[in-house]
């Protein structure tokens, strides 16, 4: 069971009954590598246990929040065929420990979520976002199949069709398009961010913990269920996604600075 204090990729600050995670790759706009990948899998399950913390806040080191799979780690499993099998169970891991959490948690959305990151975001409770941030879950422009949540969640709270459109073309959204439909709750100036964060975890803090906390568990009963339904053949299909010519012609694309050419294999 890895612990808080050896987390190398994520810190954990708790004070004043409020905990912060943060992801902190600040030079890679928090992208996700196999080590902070891993971190996921356990930070939550460690918050909900923590008796100091009432409410919880996800962001962001710099000025994003998370712009997906690191293209080092992408191209690794690329490399080495079949340990894109070794995440499966730390992703159902990281869906499922965030939809469990008990305690409200606000998403401080401070730059872009993108892939993993949109996951992130929608699997917390309530979403703050910088008016310059922007939202979507591209997996399929990396040729993978978008297994990890997103195809869960978006359905539930966008409806089908919007959910659809978002996953099979690949849209980055803008902040005031992605609250829109409801995928964030506040768009605000950069300079505003943390006044609104505040304002909302105050109300937290001041409210009926244990009346909110049994509200939340009752309201994320149907999340929590189609996610134990789905994401086994979800993490199936992105799997088997991984393996295909088109994904790595998509990484190698990326890290050309250039558009992927995909064959359909």
């Amino acid at each position: 069971m890895m612990k808080i204090e050896d987390f190398e990729f994520l810190r954990v600050d708790v004070a004043d009954r409020v905990a912060t995670i943060t992801l902190n790759r600040p030079e890679l706009l928090n992208a996700v590598n196999g080590e902070m990948h891993r971190e996921l899998k356990y930070v939550f399950r460690a918050i909900a246990d923590d008796l100091a913390s009432d409410v919880v806040i996800l962001t962001g080191a710099g000025r994003g929040f998370c712009s997906g799979g690191d293209l080092d780690w992408l191209q690794h499993m690329v490399d080495n065929e079949g340990s894109f099998n070794s995440i499966i169970e730390e992703a159902k891991a990281v869906v499922f420990s965030m939809l469990e959490m008990p305690k409200p948690m606000i998403c401080r959305m401070n730059g872009d979520a993108i892939g993993l990151g949109a996951t992130l975001a929608v699997c917390c409770d309530m979403v703050v976002a910088d008016e310059n941030a922007r939202f979507g879950d591209p997996h399929v422009r990396a040729g993978l199949v978008a297994g990890d949540g997103a195809a869960i969640l978006l359905p539930m709270i966008v409806g089908h069709l919007r959910a659809k459109e978002i996953l099979l073309t690949g849209s980055i959204l803008s902040a005031r398009e992605a609250q829109a439909i409801g995928l964030i709750n506040h768009v605000v100036p950069t300079e505003e961010l943390d006044e609104r964060v505040a304002l909302l975890t105050e109300r937290l803090l001041n409210g009926a913990t244990q009346a909110i906390r049994f509200t939340k568990i009752a309201l994320n009963r149907m999340l929590r269920k189609a996610a134990q339904d789905q994401m086994d053949v979800l993490m199936a299909y992105e799997a088997l996604s991984s393996r295909t010519r088109d994904h790595a012609e998509a990484v190698a694309a990326f890290r050309e600075k250039r558009k992927p050419k995909f064959t359909g294999g």
